[in-house]
């Protein structure tokens, strides 16, 4: 009987890796259209993951109705469910402050929110790579003690949980992002420094806040920072500009 299960489990090993194929990929900015490089690739079903390599390309093997899950630093996470295609195409959204200016009004959707939802939709991602509660209190030995976790322990050194775990962050720093652009918008810093369209850009980018003191600041200590900062501006406007990049 062992035997039999044996090759039964054999056989569908064999058959679930011949479903398998090999396809090709690119990920794209959405908005410049410019290839994207540095992007982790995700597999949900296999909970592995790898980069796309310089020129944005990459090559991965998968089965029909895999999801995969695209994530960069500066960019808003996407999936893609694989059917048919001959090639894998992600076109990803920056949250950076390149972006075209969204208006924060009261229906607008908070960063926490969205990062709720983020949570919902990848809730496997969180699982695995969740390594909390590895002393879990009253084990199954009746003693009543505290018991180590196996399943947060296999989380914990497993490569799935690692990989999950990476994901997670560059959820997090993806939603740091957001929650900055939340309240450091174009039509405040515009209100409070008179700055034309060309220069306020410059002005955003020389002189971003940190995340932590986004959620610390009130209206008032923002608005002075800004103030402080444009001060400074004035007196020389290329003191923080970064260079600019090098094609590939």
């Amino acid at each position: 009987m062992k035997r039999l299960l044996s090759v039964i489990l054999l056989f569908s090993c064999l058959k679930l890796s011949g479903q398998e194929r090999t396809v090709e990929g690119i990920v794209f900015d959405r908005d410049s259209k410019q290839r994207i490089s540095r992007v982790y690739i995700y597999n949900l079903r296999k909970h592995t993951g790898f980069y796309n390599n310089i020129k944005g390309e990459f090559s991965t093997k998968v089965a029909a109705g895999d999801t995969l899950i695209a994530a960069a630093e500066g960019y808003r996470v996407d999936t893609l469910t694989v059917r048919s295609q001959a090639a894998l195409l992600f076109y990803l959204k920056q949250t950076s402050i390149h972006l075209r200016e969204v208006t924060v009004t009261d229906t607008a959707r908070h960063p926490r929110e969205r990062l709720k939802q983020i949570k919902r939709e990848y809730k496997d991602i969180y699982r695995k790579g969740d390594p909390q509660d590895l002393l879990a209190v009253g084990g199954g030995n009746g003693t009543g003690g505290a018991g180590l976790g196996i399943d947060a322990l296999y989380s914990l050194l497993s490569k799935e949980g690692k990989n999950a775990r990476y994901l997670q962050e560059i959820i997090e720093r993806d939603y740091r992002e957001m929650m900055i652009n939340y309240r450091y918008t174009k039509s405040l810093i515009k209100n409070v420094t008179g700055l034309p369209d060309d220069k306020l850009e410059d002005f955003m980018q020389q002189y971003r806040p940190s995340y932590y003191f986004i959620l610390e600041a009130s209206d008032y200590s923002l608005i002075s920072f800004i103030r402080d900062c444009y001060k400074q501006y004035l007196k020389d406007p290329s003191a923080y500009r970064l260079p600019p990049l090098k094609s590939p």
